[in-house]
């Protein structure tokens, strides 16, 4: 456990355990927070992590639950299980407690929509409303009881009162004497032993008769209660001593009750404890701005935009470190204060952090590995006492780490191999890394020597990697850079900071050819690394820009398509307006011809208008109808289209011009026009403007077919075959008949019935003299039995 806590302690776990500890609501969750301990099992982790997920899913969309009034009250419930009478302030945390379990289980009633894995956790709270009113009903605070904690307190309460009442009104008549009062030191009444008294001077004791029971410090003053009082204050004391007892009873009660349901208040008190350490987790990972990583036990870290979450959040620069993918082992170089230690830290911290079911402060889709042991030499172990020099702490953490290191460990040092002479140092460092690769440790180290920097070149599975460092502004951008060597860049920090020219050049002569053209090439591949940055940062850009575009044209696109639908329903709309004021004025124009000719004023001349009027009115209707529902102009790019093969009876066609599709009945004799039917309607039409359909009626045979709509919606008009004209006067069902003979003649309705009632037969009669004088009617007739009889009226067209 210390070990533990050394290592965890070395990349400041427990800084974020502190900071986790304050957003818990009680000090049994706020010491399970302090606790904490990494799960070395993915199950366990997993479980965690779903936890935690699912708490903070809760806090986004109701809001978190609230823990107050939680406090551990096992020693009072053991007692009262044990027969023990509980004090005021006991069973009022044990009415706290109650109070907040059931606020918990309301709140999880209250969103009862959403399953969660919390939910065992909340389904094991048991409230207990009984006694937490109980509790409540009887207890004001930690000193007093509620007259209403029973029947029996409040009789007792009130004969007190009742009694004190008598005693005052006593001693003030006692008072206000005349004979009396020039023996008062004060004219007050107070209180001695739980007694009335009144105070009496000194040498006047003997003059009021009671019994004396207190006297002032100086002794001017004795304090009497008088004689006619004892009896009354008696009685008051004897009360007071039953309302002793049944408080004691009450109390005795209500803590054999908490004692009956000792374990059951335990066992919610544990949930809810855990439910707020979990909550706490969530809120840390909302303050954080963190997210749940995927987890794994192979090894596998792959950490997107990581962040230390102990760093100001305005100057923590994110960082991107993955392990245990391409290579189990990465060296970390460049100038100090660039942010290695930072790195290295950030990645052990994180790790640790998804291990106890944390969330972490990364990108989405972020993974962490689970470890049985996260191995840390990290700091300045440097000892006095113990007589131990910064290398030799160093080396005997790392003897300590080897010992235990295993497949599963994540081994994390910093500065490897520093503190000695830089030839040994360096090789030892190799070492102690080939050492770790064969164990199949997974590590990051830390280094300044150049030597490890070509190790990783030339090892499998290491690799390199920096911190980078701006030249030009003399610091560090503490972005870490995976599969790039470092550079202490010395020579030229020096060179920015005044160095001379001269000690710079013979500094540069004293560096190994190897370790100068080694130099060369890291600049130049730090070259190439930033240029190739600046054209993928160009790239995303032009891609945005390019995304912005599409997304604003799609827009574009759908406003215009809005844009355009809404204009062709105003148009239709107004067209339909159009039409029904046509046929209003119409339909008008009709009745006053109706009138005049039932006035029988020149027959013949009216019966011809009527008829030509119809025609007119028909003809206008039709080209305003057309108007507000075209039939679009057929795109037929094959006027030369000869049939296949001479039109036979039956065959499927399709009448080119209105888009419809018919069948043919029979071809006159010159083979120029053919009687087809479309639907309801027969009509005779010219065979060029015919083409044959296959046999399953889909296309035109050996030609693509053509494209039309609403030709279909005109032939096939759906009108009623009932018209009802009960309830109008006689203008307006003749004015309706006319209305409706026109839309059944239009959509080739051959017979109707009309509905006129019996009533006084004037509709009858209306109807009757109005179908016999319509051209349009072929026949009509009453109703049978079945068919309404004489209230209605069967009509067929011709």
């Amino acid at each position: 456990m210390q070990e533990y806590k050394k290592h965890s302690s070395s990349v400041e776990f427990d800084k974020v355990l502190i900071k986790l500890s304050q957003f818990t609501s009680c000090e049994d969750a706020r010491t399970a927070a302090l606790e904490l301990q990494p799960q070395t099992e993915l199950s366990l982790a997993q479980s965690l992590l779903n936890q935690t997920k699912d708490a903070h899913m809760l806090l986004a969309r109701f809001g978190g639950p609230s823990f107050g009034g939680l406090k551990n009250v096992n020693n009072p419930l053991a007692r009262a299980a044990a027969g023990s009478v509980l004090n005021l302030k006991e069973l009022l945390d044990i009415g706290a407690v109650l109070r907040a379990i059931r606020s918990l289980s309301q709140w999880r009633e209250s969103n009862e929509g959403i399953e969660s894995v919390l939910d065992p956790l909340f389904s094991s709270l048991s409230p207990n409303r009984y006694l937490e009113n109980a509790i409540f009903n009887a207890i004001v605070s930690e000193e007093e009881i509620s007259d209403n904690a029973s029947p029996a307190l409040s009789q007792i309460r009130r004969k007190i009162r009742q009694q004190e009442s008598k005693v005052r009104e006593h001693l003030e008549r006692f008072t206000r004497s005349q004979n009396l009062n020039k023996y008062l030191q004060e004219n007050i009444i107070t209180q001695r032993n739980g007694r009335y008294v009144v105070p009496v001077k000194a040498e006047h004791r003997g003059d009021v008769p009671g019994l004396v029971h207190d006297t002032s410090s100086s002794g001017a003053t004795v304090f009497i209660e008088p004689m006619g009082v004892v009896e009354l204050n008696n009685e008051i004391r004897v009360l007071q001593a039953q309302e002793r007892e049944e408080i004691e009873r009450i109390l005795y009660e209500l803590s054999s009750s908490a004692g009956d349901f000792a374990e059951s208040i335990k066992n919610s008190y544990e949930c809810a404890v855990e439910l707020n350490l979990i909550f706490a987790k969530a809120q840390y990972a909302y303050s954080t701005k963190s997210s749940p990583p995927i987890l794994n036990d192979e090894g596998r870290i792959v950490l997107k935009s990581a962040r230390h979450p102990l760093i100001d959040p305005k100057t923590v620069v994110p960082v991107d470190i993955d392990l245990g993918v391409n290579f189990d082992t990465l060296v970390i170089t460049g100038p100090n204060t660039g942010g290695k230690t930072v790195s290295i830290k950030t990645l052990g911290l994180l790790t640790l952090m998804a291990m106890c079911g944390l969330m972490i402060p990364a990108g989405d889709r972020s993974e962490v590995s689970v470890f049985d042991s996260v191995l840390c030499d990290i700091g300045d172990e440097q000892s006095i006492e113990q007589s131990l020099s910064t290398f030799s702490a160093h080396m005997t953490i790392i003897i300590d780490i080897l010992s235990v290191a295993g497949e599963r460990s994540l081994v994390l040092i910093d500065e490897l191999g520093a503190g000695t002479d830089p030839v040994e140092g360096a090789a030892l460092a190799m070492a102690i890394l080939e050492k770790l690769r064969e164990k199949g440790v997974k590590t990051a180290a830390t280094t300044h020597y150049a030597e490890l920097k070509a190790y990783a070149l030339d090892t499998s599975r290491v690799e390199n990697g920096s911190c980078e460092f701006d030249v030009a502004s003399l610091r560090p951008t503490y972005r870490l850079l995976i599969g790039v060597p470092g550079k202490s860049n010395a020579l030229a920090i020096s060179k920015r900071l005044g160095l001379e020219d001269d000690i710079i050049e013979r500094a540069q002569e004293l560096i190994s050819g190897e370790n100068r053209q080694f130099e060369n090439v890291v600049d130049r591949l730090d070259e190439s690394r930033k240029k190739l940055e600046r054209e993928y940062e160009e790239a995303q850009a032009l891609s945005e820009k390019a995304k912005n575009e599409y997304e604003q044209a799609q827009k574009l696109k759908a406003e215009m398509l809005s844009l355009r639908e809404k204009e062709l329903e105003n148009a239709k709309n107004q067209a339909v307006k159009v039409i029904d004021g046509a046929k209003r004025e119409a339909y008008t124009f009709l009745q006053q011809i109706e009138q005049l000719k039932k006035e029988q004023k020149k027959t013949k001349d009216i019966d011809d208008l009527a008829r030509r009027a119809r025609a007119a009115v028909k003809k206008g209707v039709a080209a305003v109808d057309s108007a507000a529902d075209p039939v679009m102009d057929i795109q037929d790019d094959d006027e030369d289209y000869v049939l296949p093969r001479p039109l036979a009876n039956g065959d499927n066609v399709l009448i080119r011009d209105l888009g419809k599709k018919a069948s043919v009945i029979s071809v006159d004799d010159n083979n120029k026009t053919a009687l087809v039917q479309a639907g309801n309607i027969k009509t005779r039409v010219k065979i060029s403007n015919l083409r044959l359909l296959n046999d399953s009626g889909d296309k035109p045979a050996d030609k693509k077919p053509v494209s039309s709509f609403s030709g279909e919606s005109r032939l096939n008009m759906q009108v009623d075959t009932r018209l009802d004209l009960r309830g109008m006067t006689v203008d307006e069902c003749l004015l309706e008949l006319d209305r409706f003979i026109d839309r059944s003649l239009r959509s080739g309705l051959a017979e109707f019935t009309i509905v006129h009632g019996k009533g006084t037969g004037a509709l009858r009669k209306a109807v009757t003299s109005y179908l016999k004088n319509s051209p349009f009617v072929k026949s009509s007739r009453l109703g049978v039995y079945g068919e309404g009889e004489d209230g209605v009226t069967i009509v067929n067209l011709k």
